[in-house]
């Protein structure tokens, strides 16, 4: 059965809405209260980083995207579950894929939003079901009980908890994954800044944040904090300068060999996942090592950003605008949806 029209509408109309978002339109008084207790509830929600969201999600949610991202599934409404979500508050609006999977497949879904991430999704629900006038989700802050499946996003240690409490029933659990760029050395100036943007948008906290990068023998390093310097003003927010300032001191006391420009850190490292307001770097030699590394941490990376013919690779600018079918962790959440 192809997917529910009245809830492909709805997806669509939301799209528009949120591309047409301006905080002087009449039409959004309810959108700007959301955004206001969003910034309220969460310090590392600024103005802008959620306009940044609602814009990415604007222009994403888009007719010929959601034909084309549900074409290939079968979705069954005489069967209709109930599903848990369980989402992440790291950025704004950060669950909001499950949210509008759950929809797109015919299923309803209760959610436990993430205590520093309550108002925006709400919002977000509440405009779909208002436009297909149907009920499909209930937001809970309690213990979740009745339902037929989850799909639960945390650290690797609550997917340890996830796995215990929810592993008698169908289930996607996601754990901590991290964004990582390979350079060729030829980038441009343009390549470069928008790897900043890729590297400092949300000031680094999402899992497709790049936060290591592989280099190229004698690479210089000046050239990263060149492509990083038109965000120096990340360092005006206080939490960020926080972190800054305590991860430098940490690197200072262990004696760790660092670089630093004034608001941003590189440290070389072969972890993946790096502190906030730095950046782990790793030199390679050939770019067949770097696959073969790449391959073998899949388990660890969310997304590539490189110019090089790497599979999957996305261009410099792009970790944080996913397209509907780039699933979180390679996990095809419509199949997953539609299989129940």
């Amino acid at each position: 059965m192809t997917v529910n029209s009245k809830r492909k509408e709805a997806l669509i109309a939301l799209g528009e809405h949120l591309k047409n978002y301006t905080t002087s339109d009449i039409n959004y008084i309810e959108l700007n209260t959301c955004i206001d207790r969003a910034q309220a509830a969460n310090g590392w929600f600024t103005k802008q980083s959620i306009e940044e969201a609602i814009h990415n999600w604007g222009v994403t949610l888009n007719e010929q995207d959601i034909t084309q991202w549900s074409k290939p599934y079968n979705f069954s409404y005489q069967s209709q579950k109930s599903i848990a979500l369980i989402l992440a508050g790291n950025i704004p609006m950060v669950g909001f894929h499950d949210v509008i999977s759950v929809w797109l497949s015919g299923h309803k879904a209760l959610l436990k939003c993430a205590s520093k991430d309550e108002h925006l999704l709400p919002y977000m629900a509440s405009y779909l079901e208002d436009y297909a006038t149907e009920t499909a989700f209930t937001f809970v802050d309690k213990p979740l009980s009745h339902f037929d499946a989850v799909i639960a996003t945390g650290s690797n240690n609550s997917a340890r908890y996830f796995e215990h409490y929810f592993g008698e029933y169908p289930h996607i659990i996601r754990k901590n994954r991290n964004g990582v760029a390979v350079l060729s050395g030829n980038e441009t100036k343009e390549e470069m800044e928008s790897l900043g943007k890729d590297i400092l948008q949300y000031f680094g906290l999402g899992c497709r944040n790049v936060s290591k990068v592989y280099l190229p023998e004698d690479y210089d390093l000046n050239t990263l904090f060149g492509g990083i310097y038109p965000f120096a003003k990340v360092i005006e927010h206080a939490k960020y300068a926080n972190n800054y300032d305590y991860n430098k001191a940490v690197y200072i006391m262990s004696e760790n060999i660092f670089h630093d420009n004034g608001f941003f850190l590189l440290k070389q490292d072969t972890s993946f996942s790096a502190p906030i307001a730095c950046l782990h770097y790793q030199f390679y030699k050939e770019e067949t090592e770097i696959l073969k590394e790449l391959q073998q941490n899949k388990e660890s990376i969310q997304c590539i950003v490189s110019s090089l013919n790497i599979p999957g690779a996305l261009s410099f600018g792009t970790a944080q605008k996913p397209a509907l079918w780039d699933y979180a962790d390679g996990k095809d959440t419509l199949l997953f949806l539609s299989n129940l």
